[in-house]
């Protein structure tokens, strides 16, 4: 018998003073059997960090053509393709050419910087591809806010994210990855 998805609910409140975005998101989160809190939650934050009310989850991990959050305007144009962890590099610039923009939310410590060691030169010829670096610190403070049923609030300013339950707040700062 395969193993189902565990769904999660959670009250995301976005307060982007970057964006000028404020809004309340009522998510309905699948997680993946193979997925961890730590990944599911790294999705989270993507979402909270580019909050829009076209923006949705994908497939992800369940197929290659779809990414974890993208956002389509009205014709079904891909505006935004965001994946999160170590993608495939040949995924990447396919994204590229059928997307705006692309979006990396890279985690994993080690293995991140040798995902990046390998990929980073190919990858920086794709014009439309911003890769962020998650630390290690910051995912595993990010996977101690799951719960089935969640109420988090976002505050988003100068890049940084103030992510807060009633029990705890976490600071987040994306680091923008440059090839050098």
């Amino acid at each position: 018998m395969a193993l189902r998805s565990t769904v999660y609910k959670l009250d995301l409140q976005v307060a982007d003073t970057d964006r000028g975005h404020y809004a309340d998101h009522a998510l309905t989160l699948a997680r993946h059997p193979s997925e961890t809190e730590e990944r599911m939650m790294v999705r989270v934050l993507a979402f909270a960090l580019n909050a829009d009310e076209a923006l949705a989850f994908g497939r992800g991990l369940s197929t290659d053509d779809e990414p974890d959050l993208w956002r389509k305007d009205l014709t079904g144009v891909i505006e935004q393709w965001i994946d999160v962890g170590l993608p495939d590099e040949k995924l990447l610039r396919r994204a590229c050419g059928r997307a705006r923009e692309v979006i990396v939310y890279a985690y994993g410590g080690a293995r991140m910087q040798v995902w990046w060691a390998q990929n980073g030169a190919a990858l920086a010829r794709c014009e439309n591809l911003t890769v962020f670096e998650l630390a290690p610190a910051d995912t595993a403070a990010l996977a101690r806010l799951a719960a089935r049923a969640m109420k988090i609030g976002c505050t988003i300013q100068e890049g940084h994210a103030w992510l807060s339950t009633d029990s705890e707040t976490i600071e987040i700062a994306p680091r923008r990855l440059s090839v050098s």
